[in-house]
């Protein structure tokens, strides 16, 4: 991870609200050999008595399954909006690279399996979650067909991972000077997508970034 202070959020609230809105992480492990296993899922981030887990499930009996059961410490990586930014919305010198912004949160711990009854429920709040509470939508887990469910319930299994350590990087041209860093933000905003929505971020920390 790109460790340098100016790149770091030390505000756990806006950390564990950046990881619920961008729930779709890269889960990785390695088995007993060293061999890394990734599977991107989707997960829920629950805070219970202040301590923090990720729940979510993967393909059962698969190689990274087979190599979580050998090696149970899990890393996940949430990842959110990024983007190019040119040397050329720099001020003064140009011949400067270009760079990268982006966000991104880190957590590891150790993954538990869950038994049959603890899945359905993760399944049941999953999938009512992701539907926005819809309980009358026909693909949450209560309106689904038992001849649908079975085979399913089957080929997954679901695990809990309680963080024991997260590191984040918060990349947005903080180590830029006052006029680089609006011009940037100009730039960021002129374009759609993941460009414009790290403009806006940066231009909500401007006063953080730059406190008068």
């Amino acid at each position: 991870m790109y460790n340098y202070p100016h790149y770091k959020e030390t505000d756990r609230s806006l950390l564990i609200a950046f990881m619920r809105d961008y729930p779709f992480v890269t889960l990785t492990g390695a088995d007993r050999d060293g061999r890394v296993e990734a599977t991107q899922i989707p997960v829920l981030v629950e805070e219970r008595e202040g301590r923090l887990f990720v729940t979510g499930h993967i393909a059962r009996k698969s190689s990274h399954h087979k190599a979580l059961m050998e090696n149970p410490q899990a890393l996940l990586l949430f990842n959110g909006p990024h983007t190019y930014v040119s040397g050329t919305w720099y001020a003064g010198n140009l011949h400067q690279a270009s760079t990268w912004n982006y966000i991104s949160v880190q957590a590891r711990g150790t993954i538990r399996w869950m038994e049959d009854a603890e899945m359905i429920e993760l399944l049941k709040k999953l999938s009512l979650h992701f539907e926005a509470g819809n309980s009358a939508s026909t693909t949450v887990y209560e309106n689904l067909p038992e001849s649908y469910l079975a085979p399913l319930l089957k080929a997954i299994t679901g695990f809990e991972v309680e963080l024991t350590e997260m590191d984040n990087v918060l990349k947005l041209s903080q180590n830029r000077d006052k006029i680089s860093y609006e011009n940037i933000i100009a730039e960021l905003k002129k374009r759609d997508g993941d460009a414009r929505v790290i403009g806006e971020m940066m231009e909500q920390r401007k006063a953080k970034v730059f406190p008068v």
